[in-house]
């Protein structure tokens, strides 16, 4: 499951922090939604004043108006997997990223999740995985649901990485990897066998450690 949970890591490994010695708290008077407070941004995520300098300015220059719709996402998205298609994931991924659920993103949704993705607990980052499976927002992850986001990963990665790949391998992959997180053999997923199964596979954790450190 590493090309899993490695995803991110792929391309937040693009991304440098330069502390440059800027006082004009992100330049926000030229958007149409101005993000909140450098302060609170601060004290809400684990990035510091000027990581978040850094990170606007990318925001910004890719979303003038200060929010990302889903297609613009898409766009941005693709760009760092050229020889597969990274739409269908990128669909899933905007949506565990719209923690609001009106259909954009804000710079203050994007740096939360980011935060909790680069520097948060294990326990932060399986949640937010969990939520990223959880597409229809029960509470639970069906094998379906597993199978839709793994096929997804798949295709986005391309077939210069998997030249050989059959279209059951996927289905094949969720089946082993959901019989070790169903523990009372419900046919769902809870938060918490999520949890467990993932801190038990040594596998699984040695992929969530692909979040630590690449920026």
């Amino acid at each position: 499951m590493g090309v899993v949970f490695g995803t991110f890591s792929m391309h937040t490994k693009q991304v440098t922090f330069r502390t440059d010695n800027v006082d004009d708290e992100l330049e926000m008077t030229m958007v149409c939604h101005r993000p909140e407070g450098l302060e609170q941004l601060e004290a809400q995520t684990n990035f510091t004043k000027q990581e978040l300098q850094v990170l606007y300015r990318g925001f910004k220059n890719e979303c003038p108006s200060g929010v990302v719709n889903e297609e613009t996402f898409k766009h941005i998205y693709a760009q760092f997997f050229p020889h597969g298609d990274a739409s269908t994931y990128a669909h899933y991924l905007f949506n565990a990223f719209d923690t609001r659920n009106n259909e954009s993103i804000k710079f203050e949704d994007f740096v939360m999740g980011l935060s909790t993705l680069l520097r948060g607990t294990v326990r932060e980052k399986l949640e937010w995985t969990f939520h990223l499976y959880d597409i229809n927002r029960d509470g639970y992850i069906n094998k379906e649901e597993m199978t839709e986001i793994v096929r997804a990963i798949y295709d986005m990665m391309g077939k210069y990485t998997y030249p050989a790949l059959k279209g059951d391998v996927p289905k094949q992959h969720v089946d082993v990897f959901f019989e070790k997180m169903d523990k009372n053999k419900d046919g769902v997923v809870t938060l918490e066998e999520f949890v467990l199964a993932c801190q038990e596979d040594e596998n699984m954790m040695r992929s969530m450690q692909l979040f630590e450190n690449v920026m």
